[in-house]
């Protein structure tokens, strides 16, 4: 049976998938080329942003010529590191072009179609209900030129975050989940406080992804951050950034000797200044972070309006007399999540989008 469009492209966005949070500020794409009704190439974007998908999938094709390109989203037509995709596109012989997005880069937006049209080739834009969102923290780095924001949170189901009788609140299946979700952002926002408390690696402990440990910004504007961590025997293996206050100048540089990654501020205080610090982040690479802390520092999150998209996983047990939080978590209950379908066992997995 001849699949339809839909079908190709889909199969584009999963390769596009396969790379989201590894691209740095180029979008991850997927590209699928189909030749009399069989797909004999395929390509993403590479770790770090560059080659381009299609250049992936196009540039070992011996003969493809009359062939079709589904490609998640439109090609860029602009020299930067790398010549443009349209020009391999033009080169390979390319017949059709279907794409799932524009590109709201100014330098690609809506371009594209008119040079292959010149050159020959068909282009049309379709749209893809199963992947409508993929490339919403694209779009949102694009407008505000700031990280696209994740956060995760575990619950018991009386709403407590911290379990003075075990370490972990939910169970093994949430904590793999946990790690795939770290697997999907270039970096992790949390603070000395929170990774002090758990003495936490904040990496991807999950077959396969063993490798990939997203960079780590550290909160420590007293600079209490303890020396016997475990994380601290990662610092020749990952970026990571302490970000203080400026007036801290001279005892971070023994920080700094240790291989810490110093980002000295002027204050924390106030949705400006958390604004300016999410900048600094995005313009050193960073497109897609997942913030780890506790209540306090994500009320304050919330509350500025910085972050795009709140992952809960809850617990069906209690911890009644062993539970504590740092604040209240009424703020919480007064948030409307969505469950998500996935078999975590006992536990849950919901989301908000801000």
């Amino acid at each position: 049976m001849r699949k339809n469009h839909n079908f190709y492209l889909d199969l584009a966005y999963q390769l596009a998938e396969k790379n989201l949070g590894r691209t740095g500020l180029n979008p991850s794409v997927g590209a699928i080329v189909v030749k009399d009704g069989t797909i004999v190439s395929s390509g993403s974007t590479s770790i770090n942003g560059r080659p381009h998908a299609e250049f992936n999938a196009l540039n070992n094709l011996k003969n493809s010529s009359e062939a079709i390109l589904y490609t998640t989203l439109e090609p860029c037509i602009h020299y930067g590191k790398t010549p443009p995709c349209t020009n391999i596109i033009i080169k390979k012989k390319i017949k059709k072009v279907f794409f799932g997005n524009f590109d709201l880069d100014i330098r690609s937006f809506k371009k594209a179609q008119l040079i292959l049209n010149k050159k020959g080739v068909a282009v049309k834009k379709i749209r893809s209900e199963n992947y409508k969102n993929f490339y919403k923290s694209y779009f949102f780095n694009k407008k505000f030129n700031i990280p696209f924001i994740s956060a995760k949170l575990a619950l018991s189901k009386d709403f407590f975050s911290i379990s003075s009788k075990k370490k972990w609140i939910t169970n093994e299946f949430s904590r793999k989940a946990a790690h795939l979700l770290r697997s999907k952002h270039d970096c992790i926002i949390s603070t000395s406080k929170t990774i002090n408390l758990d003495n936490s690696l904040l990496n991807c402990r999950i077959d396969g992804l063993n490798k990939h440990k997203p960079d780590l910004f550290i909160i420590d504007l007293n600079l209490k951050l303890k020396k016997n961590l475990l994380l601290n025997k990662m610092l020749k293996k990952r970026k990571t950034y302490l970000i203080t206050n400026k007036s801290n100048y001279k005892k971070a540089n023994s920080y700094k000797k240790k291989g810490f990654k110093i980002i000295l501020i002027n204050s924390l205080k106030n949705k400006k200044d958390f604004y300016s610090l999410h900048s600094k982040i995005y313009k050193l690479g960073y497109s897609r972070a997942l913030l780890e802390t506790g209540l306090i520092f994500l009320n304050t999150m919330i509350k500025y309006k910085l972050i795009n998209i709140l992952y809960l996983f809850k617990s069906k047990k209690k911890l009644v007399n062993h539970g504590k939080n740092n604040i209240s978590s009424s703020f919480l209950k007064k948030i409307k999540f969505k469950p998500i379908s996935i078999n975590l066992n006992d536990d849950n997995l919901s989301i908000k989008e801000f």
